[in-house]
């Protein structure tokens, strides 16, 4: 028979773990930043953190599960960031504003590159990648939500994926200096996704 006090113990457990958790995903952040998410390490991470590198294991199973992970948290936040933007907006131009949160994520940090070796190439059911995907899909609400239209069918969806795709493209096109040396900014083309994506003006 559970008691109370079984409760409480079991929900301090879960806290503490929480917050375990956390901190680690705040070292894997500061030495990404320091050091490149590509060049990340459960050890580095652990020395970060203060923890002995066999405590990690006990989160997250290798690297990969960390590094996709910490991209999870960053969607969380990209998510948020991008619904702000476009009730900011105010009904002018709602889908410039959250793209270019999501165009500004993907250029300045190298989390999302890094993430696609760390995923497997066929759909798994791990925890960390089905937190991933549940993070993508709020980015891709938001995104859909600043076109002003609900992707309720397959090719409104279809357009929201196509449109997540050509912001990522910018972005990689934008760190490599590309855009530059075409002689595009990305300000022009985030008009063209407007025109192209973006539903009537609200007021």
């Amino acid at each position: 028979m559970t008691t109370a006090m079984d409760h409480q113990r079991a929900e301090r457990r879960a806290k503490e773990r929480s917050a375990t958790r956390a901190s680690i995903l705040d070292a894997a952040r500061a030495v990404a930043t320091r050091e490149g998410a590509r060049n990340l390490s459960l050890r580095g991470v652990a020395a970060e953190a203060g923890f002995a590198p066999a405590a990690l294991y006990g989160y997250f199973r290798n690297k990969d599960e960390l590094l996709v992970a910490l991209a999870a948290d960053d969607l969380s936040g990209v998510a948020r960031a991008m619904r702000v933007a476009t009730q900011d907006a105010d009904g002018r131009l709602p889908l410039t504003a959250a793209s270019s949160i999501a165009l500004t994520f993907l250029r300045n940090t190298e989390t999302m590159a890094a993430v696609s070796a760390a995923l497997p190439s066929m759909a798994g059911d791990g925890e960390a990648e089905r937190l991933f995907n549940g993070r993508l899909i709020a980015v891709l609400t938001a995104l859909s939500e600043a076109t002003g239209q609900k992707a309720t069918g397959r090719a409104q969806q279809s357009d929201v994926v196509v449109l997540a795709a050509a912001l990522a493209g910018l972005a990689m096109m934008g760190r490599a200096g590309r855009l530059d040396a075409l002689g595009f900014s990305a300000e022009e083309l985030l008009a063209r996704l407007e025109a192209r994506f973006g539903g009537e003006v609200r007021v």
